[in-house]
């Protein structure tokens, strides 16, 4: 590997786990800065913008969110990859597992994450991008849809 594809690599990591430590300390101004403007989030059935993210990370569990390495696919000043995720609820400590998949752009203030969208595993076997589990999680704003 060339040294400038090494150091993309470990800069789009290393974005990664600020999402993850911001979604752990629930800072919510962590996660939206790993993420372009026009960035979006999607889950449940629906998509969610930038400005949505408050709402959204307030209605979310709290808890640690594990992360795995990242594979990583670049291509130029962008790329996709996916993300291995194991969140561990706070209150009781069950677990919700699956994977992100995501692209990235790089941007003048470095990679950033441009969507972002997970998929559940469930004991049953399924894979799915998640049902709405609570009642207090946002709708998307018109924009985001």
């Amino acid at each position: 590997m060339e040294p400038a594809h090494i150091a993309d690599i470990i800069e789009i990591e290393q974005l990664l786990a600020r999402y993850a430590v911001g979604m752990t300390k629930n800072d919510v101004d962590a996660v939206i800065e790993v993420f372009t403007p026009d960035g979006t989030y999607s889950a449940f059935g629906d998509t969610y913008a930038l400005a949505d993210f408050p709402a959204l990370v307030q209605a979310a569990p709290k808890g640690l969110f594990l992360t795995g390495e990242p594979a990583i696919d670049l291509d130029g000043d962008t790329a996709t990859g996916e993300q291995p995720l194991c969140f561990v609820d706070q209150t009781d400590h069950h677990m919700r597992i699956g994977w992100y998949t995501d692209t990235y752009r790089r941007t003048g203030d470095g990679w950033r994450l441009h969507t972002r969208a997970m998929t559940f595993l469930r004991r049953s076997g399924a894979r799915d991008s998640g049902k709405a589990h609570d009642p207090t999680r946002p709708e998307p704003t018109t924009a985001a849809r």
